[in-house]
């Protein structure tokens, strides 16, 4: 399928589909594709949408979760939005939690995947070195269980970004900030249903990590992906896809 990229003021975005609304928030070095399985399967009955996070793009000053947090409330609320299904994988998530612990009365329900905000080995323990493809296509490969998930596409992104001074600035400022921002104090707020789909071979944000925000998010429910990697809907978009819609139709009932 062919995605439109529209645009509302400074907001990028992708608007497919009537419905309720699916909003989904990329990682750090996410793109579109990484939620096209996503977007295929369920435009059919929901407004899915995906804002074009500025990661790369925002002022240096503005450059931390809470920046990307503050980007969301303004693209929420020039769309209109209401009653928001939340999806966010790896930073994306984090974003998420945040902007649910923010504006509660937006959200009714998250779904959370390979997400950080408690730990994360980012891109197996170090910033990919500048200028060195091979190590940045190791770098790449290892966010997976399945190496070959990491195509040249793909990895020719994350080394365009990584050469690219001013987008590595950010993404560092970025990435250490969501260090800093733990979550673990903060999730015992969170009330609404949350789905945890986490990949069983995921090496950044592992195991135990999906089970301690099981243990930490009141009203969750944890799924775990066999070898798979940190972006189970890239790697397994099918099965990710029916876990989703299984958790979406018992929101539905419930409504």
């Amino acid at each position: 399928m062919e995605i439109t990229i529209k645009q509302d003021g400074k907001f990028r975005y992708i608007e497919e589909g009537e419905g309720e609304v699916l909003l989904l928030l990329h990682g750090l070095f996410g793109a579109l594709s990484n939620f096209r399985g996503i977007l295929e399967e369920f435009r059919k009955k929901y407004k899915v949408v995906i804002p074009l996070l500025p990661i790369y793009e925002m002022p240096i000053l503005d450059s931390s979760v809470t920046g990307l947090v503050r980007y969301v409330r303004q693209f929420v609320e020039t769309r209109g939005y209401e009653s928001i299904i939340l999806l966010g994988n790896s930073l994306g998530g984090h974003v998420a939690q945040l902007y649910a612990l923010d504006q509660p009365q937006k959200v009714r329900a998250m779904v959370l995947t390979g997400s950080s905000g408690l730990f994360e080995d980012s891109l197996g323990g170090g910033y990919p070195k500048r200028g060195d493809y091979e190590y940045i296509r190791d770098r790449t490969a290892y966010t997976f269980h399945d190496p070959k998930v990491a195509t040249k596409e793909l990895v020719d992104e994350v080394y365009e970004i990584c050469n690219n001074r001013g987008k590595a600035i950010r993404v560092i400022s970025v990435a250490k900030s969501a260090m800093r921002e733990n979550l673990s104090r903060l999730l015992h707020k969170v009330n609404i249903p949350v789905l945890l789909i986490w990949g069983k071979q995921d090496r950044i944000t592992p195991p135990f990590v999906g089970e301690e925000f099981h243990k930490l998010l009141r009203n969750s429910e944890l799924v775990f992906v066999e070898n798979c990697g940190h972006a189970p809907m890239m790697e397994k978009p099918q099965e990710f896809n029916m876990i989703l819609d299984e958790f979406l139709q018992k929101l539905k009932v419930a409504a």
